[in-house]
């Protein structure tokens, strides 16, 4: 039999038996932990961060600092914020990493797919041609490249 190791599911594993109070967009904003939250870069209304559960390397949420549920529920230069950092984050993906194409959107509301429907955000998933194989059909298992330290790292050392 063949084995995936990934030790740092177990992290996720463990973080389902936690009831966590408040949202965790929230918490994150406010800890200034940056590194330890993966946090790429804060704007005046908005901040960038990795997603820890990936569905390919370098996927990023943006999100607003603001909780609303709902794009209407921003102000105009929110909007404007959160636009211009989920672009500007495009191009430091495009840098790093130098993916073919993406796929970027929201999920508003839980029937809709949204993890978090509390507190809107935006997907920005890199991609690159045969990322998609045969493991997430046949074994329920997505294959990340590269950890969310090593590709941290390295979009920072770009950003600079």
């Amino acid at each position: 039999m063949d084995m995936l190791w990934a030790p740092w599911r177990v992290k996720y594993i463990m973080s389902l038996k936690k009831k966590t109070r408040g949202c965790v967009f929230c918490q994150i904003a406010r800890q200034k932990q940056d590194r330890k939250n993966y946090i790429l870069t804060r704007t005046k209304h908005s901040f960038a961060v990795l997603n820890v559960y990936p569905y390919n390397n370098g996927h990023t949420l943006i999100i607003p600092c603001r909780h609303v549920n709902d794009l209407s529920r921003l102000r105009w230069d929110e909007k404007m914020d959160l636009i211009s950092l989920m672009e500007s984050t495009k191009a430091l993906l495009d840098k790093t990493l130098k993916p073919k194409g993406y796929n970027i959107g929201l999920n508003l509301g839980r029937i809709a797919g949204a993890g978090f429907p509390g507190h809107i955000h935006i997907h920005v998933v890199p991609r690159w041609g045969g990322d998609v194989n045969f493991m997430p059909v046949i074994a329920q298992t997505k294959v990340i490249s590269q950890s969310l330290d090593t590709l941290y790292g390295k979009m920072v050392k770009v950003k600079r």
